[in-house]
């Protein structure tokens, strides 16, 4: 398949066919950073990036963040498995599918890291630190003196600031499902460690991404559960429906679904340590996990630069919107075939739908639906809430 040879020639000519990602043992010269890793599009992990940095010693005291914030109010996510911004059934339909965010609550900022340190499955909550769009400067502006305000190689690199700094405080059950930012990423781990399975944005046809309904998770303290609501008026998310850990009893089933995924080339695997930074190009699919340090928690900080929004831009939009594999959609029979799966659409999911040029999009118990051939709106929108774990 033509699509199939674009993901090796990419890893062939510049990316290496190694699933492991490139190493340097110090921070890169602007020059060099922007010559082998921003032009060519490619991710590249710091070693000894941020060992200046008061923060990695200070921030691993059991009482500096709890003393340097007080009861300074920030923002903290809840779930009720450590899942937000995914896929679960719809209140209404739970035969198919929304796209969930976290229910969202102020608090001092000491209640919230107890309430990190100490959530779990058996407390029926999940909670995460964390509020994008600049929330290092708008919510934990007392810790600016223990990190840098920006990357100095890669500003100049870039030729800007940074557009955003964000925080991230969580624990080992907090996990991100594979997305994009419009960003160029400058990820900076603390304390824990993060996991990134990294795809290069010409693997956009194995992320199998559709529009799903956007929903609101919201927690009540009084009897500690979780409802899930759609928005109204109902608005439309466009996400990926690939679980890269699936259990060992839906595995068969999510790589009937995902072929692609779960049959191309093998995502760039990495782990990020304190004092490492992770450069993440724009438009990279990424899917993220995290292992805490002693008190439990995983603190990270990252930097987001603006893209280009050149050439590259363009020619991944063209790629989106184009055909994926015309073997998977018989459309004479209205039946799309997986293996040995062959699961007939509805007429009216026909007329609802471009069937001309499609991908196979289909997750858990969902009814499988074709992609639009030509992308919404929504679709190369920039996800200013997407989160990062």
């Amino acid at each position: 398949m033509e699509i199939e040879k674009l993901w090796e020639e990419v890893r062939e000519l510049n990316l290496g066919t190694s699933s492991q990602v490139e190493r340097l043992e110090s921070p890169p010269s602007p020059l060099r950073f922007l010559r082998d890793f921003v032009s060519p599009n490619k991710p590249c992990i710091i070693s000894n990036a941020t060992l200046h940095w008061p923060a990695l010693s200070s921030w691993t005291q059991p009482s500096y963040l709890s003393h340097a914030l007080s009861s300074s109010p920030v923002s903290l996510h809840l779930t009720p498995n450590g899942l937000a911004d995914a896929l679960v059934p719809r209140p209404d339909d739970p035969s198919s599918l929304c796209f969930v965010s976290a229910h969202v609550q102020r608090m001092p900022f000491s209640d919230a890291l107890n309430l990190v340190s100490s959530s779990s499955l058996s407390n029926s909550f999940v909670a995460y630190a964390q509020q994008q769009n600049d929330c290092f400067h708008s919510e934990y502006s007392a810790l600016a003196p223990d990190v840098d305000s920006h990357i100095p190689w890669a500003t100049e690199a870039l030729g800007c600031l940074p557009d955003a700094v964000n925080l991230w405080i969580g624990n080992h059950l907090s996990e991100t499902s594979f997305h994009k930012d419009h960003y160029e990423n400058l990820y900076a781990v603390i304390s824990g460690e993060k996991h990134f399975l990294l795809l290069p944005p010409t693997d956009v046809h194995r992320m199998y991404i559709r529009d799903y309904p956007a929903a609101n998770y919201s927690y009540s303290q009084d009897t500690g559960e979780f409802t899930l609501e759609l928005e109204k008026p109902l608005r439309y998310v466009p996400w990926s429906g690939v679980n890269p850990f699936p259990s060992p009893a839906d595995r068969d089933r999510e790589m009937a679904f995902f072929p692609l995924y779960f049959n191309g080339p093998k995502p760039f695997e990495c782990t990020i340590k304190p004092g490492e930074i992770l450069y993440l190009p724009s438009m990279w699919f990424h899917h993220v996990r995290q292992s805490p340090d002693e008190r439990g928690l995983t603190i990270a900080i990252n930097y987001w630069y603006d893209m280009q929004f050149d050439i590259k831009y363009a020619y991944f939009n063209f790629l989106q919107s184009i055909c994926g594999p015309s073997s998977f959609f018989l459309p004479e029979a209205r039946t799309w075939e997986v293996s040995d799966i062959s699961i007939p659409t509805t007429s009216a999911d026909a007329a609802n739908e471009d069937l001309s040029c499609s991908v196979l999009s289909a997750t858990h118990n969902d009814i499988p639906l074709a992609t639009k051939s030509e992308p919404g709106a929504s679709e190369i929108a920039i996800l200013s809430e997407v989160a990062d774990a």
